[in-house]
């Protein structure tokens, strides 16, 4: 990348996050939870599934399972069946499950608060670990990278890349630390309610005015 097109992107970005900090000035993950293993296991079941689709299941199983010991020592055939109407619901149990033992055996019961730790859970890779960070802990390291921002990275040109931790690098170059909170909620809130993923008219979309060509790139987010 010239040093050109770097201080365009981060002028843009700079643009972009100024937008994301006045409209969601506090935010937060819209996944439901009561305990921080919640909080966890919700956003392994939220991996290519709307937290809408999450939020009614865990809304009758969180009432059940509330801390990792819960988790840890139930039945793997129930809990299977109680989140079957996930996506990958077989592997999501298993990585849910296992992360409960590794908590309780390995951190006392406590969920850890380190990417390097966090992401020695199934279930957990960069992305995973950095919302849960941020939710749980405000500490931001990183910026997680979904599709809503993969979407909108693309679309305001902001990386050249398409695998998700080179996108929140490649973010995390353009964007001060300390408005790294601001990134991931922001545009997934403004993707759920602002700018869906479909293809439509949204040159009056706030982000859109602020660089009009973005109007014409519909990437498609894998």
């Amino acid at each position: 990348m010239t040093p050109a097109k770097l201080a365009e992107r981060k002028t843009r970005a700079k643009k972009i996050v100024a937008y994301l900090k006045k409209t969601y000035p506090d935010p937060k993950s819209e996944l439901t939870h009561e305990t921080p293993f919640q909080f966890v296991a919700s956003v392994i079941l939220s991996a290519q599934c709307t937290d809408k689709a999450v939020n009614r299941v865990t809304d009758v199983l969180w009432k059940k399972y509330k801390t990792p010991k819960d988790f840890a020592e139930a039945n793997p055939a129930t809990f299977t069946k109680e989140i079957s109407s996930i996506p990958f619901f077989n592997d999501k149990a298993k990585a849910i499950l296992g992360a409960a033992r590794i908590i309780e055996e390995k951190f006392g019961g406590k969920v850890p608060k380190t990417e390097a730790e966090l992401v020695e859970l199934p279930g957990v890779g960069y992305k995973t670990a950095h919302v849960i960070l941020g939710e749980l802990h405000d500490t931001w390291e990183g910026i997680p990278t979904d599709t809503h921002v993969k979407r909108f990275a693309k679309r305001f040109d902001l990386t050249d890349n398409d695998d998700l931790t080179k996108i929140s690098k490649d973010l995390e170059t353009l964007v001060p630390k300390a408005d790294w909170k601001y990134v991931n909620n922001g545009l997934v809130l403004y993707g759920r309610y602002v700018c869906p993923a479909r293809p439509h008219d949204c040159i009056e979309h706030p982000l859109t005015k602020l660089w009009p060509k973005a109007a014409n790139i519909w990437s498609k987010a894998k």
